[in-house]
């Protein structure tokens, strides 16, 4: 019966084989990251290791989503009457209750305005985004609270997910990872190793302001900017500084995985006590076996010297009796 993690990878690879533009996966994008696909092919090619997902890197602005996360109770002003009523979603009045909001909302609403996995992509981004770059006082931004939907410029770095068949090499990827600077990874459950990397932009760039047009049908909403034009351009810099730094990032820690890890020399196992006991054990009684062995040698040596020294002695004799006389002497 097949090992189940070869199983698991087995059809991890075939989905990867299959997705395409016309056949894409389960991601937003719907496809991987052409960044990604050399590291990919590597990191699969290890008997121990499978990608489960990625991303190369990507700079998006993301527009927050509604942040209340229950029904809200306004207390009113008079303590002796603590009369309560529902506060709408969109407009939460005085007493709003900050146990109910959550912080960078992507939940209903939120969604990308801007998205992209290419740094030649970047310039001039805003143009086309139909957003207000209009001089706002110091009031109206002390008038922001926590309902607020923010527009949030932001870099992600490179993200890999990759499932190991036991401790030991996940132990691997991650200490090779960690070498390679990808200081925020972590070995979690199943032996999934995440590489991630501390270079990222969150940064507000603008708020979503919403009209009430009065007839109970969709409100009027638009982008306010909260930096100028000359800002955004900087911030976009930032981010293509970011783009190239995490191509470098990607390409040592490709490097150190096919040095380490796919061409890497097996080490011998590191041996346990009650192993090298038991092979100092055998070791003895191996010593013991020749020392015995060579004894019995020594011995046989000995007697077939002491046989062949008597045979000598016998055959000189012989040789002594067996001489011929000289015919002269018996004159």
């Amino acid at each position: 019966m097949s090992d189940p993690f070869d199983q698991k990878k087995a059809a991890i690879l075939s989905e990867i084989d299959l997705t395409s533009s016309d056949h894409p996966d389960a991601s937003p994008k719907g496809t991987i990251d052409e960044l990604c696909i050399p590291i990919i092919k590597l990191i699969n090619s290890h008997k121990d290791m499978f990608t489960t997902s990625s991303c190369s890197g990507r700079v998006s602005v993301f527009v927050e989503g509604f942040k209340i996360t229950k029904t809200k109770k306004l207390v009113s002003e008079t303590p002796d009457e603590k009369t309560t009523s529902e506060m709408s979603e969109r407009n939460p009045g005085q007493g709003e209750n900050k146990d109910n909001f959550k912080i960078g909302a992507k939940g209903e609403g939120g969604h990308w305005l801007f998205v992209t996995h290419d740094d030649t992509k970047l310039d001039n981004w805003w143009v086309d985004k139909k957003i207000s770059f209009e001089n706002n006082s110091t009031k109206k931004i002390q008038d922001l609270n926590l309902s607020t939907r923010y527009v949030l410029f932001k870099f992600e770095p490179l993200i890999l997910h990759v499932k190991t068949r036991d401790f030991e090499a996940a132990s691997k990827l991650y200490t090779t990872a960690m070498n390679c600077g990808f200081r925020e990874s972590g070995i979690g459950v199943n032996n999934i190793v995440a590489i991630r990397i501390s270079i990222r932009l969150d940064i507000p760039i603008a708020y979503l302001e919403t009209k009430d047009n009065g007839d109970g049908n969709n409100d009027e909403e638009r982008i306010v900017s909260l930096v100028t034009e000359n800002y955004l351009g900087l911030i976009t810099k930032l981010g293509y500084d970011r783009f190239q730094e995490n191509k470098k990032k990607l390409n040592h820690l490709y490097d150190e995985i096919e040095k380490h890890l796919i061409f890497a020399k097996d080490e011998p196992k590191k041996e346990s006590k009650e192993e090298r006991r038991e092979r100092k054990r055998m070791e003895g009684l191996a010593r013991r076996e020749g020392v015995r062995k060579l004894k019995e040698e020594q011995k046989r040596l000995k007697a077939l010297k002491l046989a062949n020294g008597a045979e000598n002695e016998n055959v000189t004799e012989n040789d002594k009796d067996d001489k011929p006389h000289d015919e002269k002497s018996e004159v």
